[in-house]
């Protein structure tokens, strides 16, 4: 390898999801459906922006329904892997309110994204604090239609959450989601799995 070895690297929010933060922040997030046509709308624009998958998601203070963070899928815009809808919206909810756990001081925040979190964002989710997650599905649909590998997932995962006392609700707006992905999955969008089995 020819470059010096890396110190850092940086993850930010892609310019056209900058540039209207303002006017989603005034978004009535009142209730579940209203924050997952949220996610669903930025979840379609991200995909068709060409930043990453069609995935979103957004911290919310479950008690006033105020926006703390948005996030959506930049693995393509970054070359970071890591860098999915949750991990996003959870990390830059995290350096907004200048702490790693987002349930400290009784705190108690709802990340809402478009499907179940794959294994490595269950994980995230799991140790970020977030004292609630709310989906649009469980289900076969996002591989089906999307061809991306979400990887194995605990068979009683909503349980593990709720034992750790994260409370799951699930099936808001699921056929929504549904449609953004059935439209990714007929385009030409790179679908970029592990082990060499990218396709696009």
């Amino acid at each position: 390898m020819d470059a010096p070895i890396a110190t850092g690297f940086r993850a930010e929010l892609p310019p056209w999801l900058v540039a209207d933060l303002d006017r989603y922040a005034e978004w009535d997030l009142a209730t579940p459906e209203q924050r997952m046509d949220l996610v669903n709308e930025l979840a379609d624009r991200n995909w068709r922006a060409g930043n990453g998958g069609p995935f979103a998601a957004i911290v919310v203070d479950a008690s006033t329904g105020e926006l703390v963070s948005a996030g959506v899928n930049v693995v393509l815009s970054t070359g970071l892997s890591s860098l999915h809808a949750e991990v996003t919206a959870i990390g830059l909810a995290q350096a907004r309110l200048g702490r790693w756990d987002l349930g400290a001081d009784g705190a108690d925040l709802e990340l809402v994204v478009n499907w179940r979190p794959c294994v490595m964002c269950y994980g995230a989710t799991m140790w970020s604090g977030v004292r609630r997650l709310t989906i649009a599905g469980d289900g076969p649909e996002c591989e089906d239609l999307t061809g991306f590998d979400e990887g194995p997932m605990h068979p009683d995962w909503a349980g593990e959450f709720e034992r750790r006392g994260i409370r799951v609700l699930q099936g808001v707006r699921r056929a929504e989601a549904a449609a953004v992905f059935r439209a990714y999955g007929a385009s030409d969008a790179v679908v970029y799995n592990a082990r060499g089995t990218s396709t696009g």
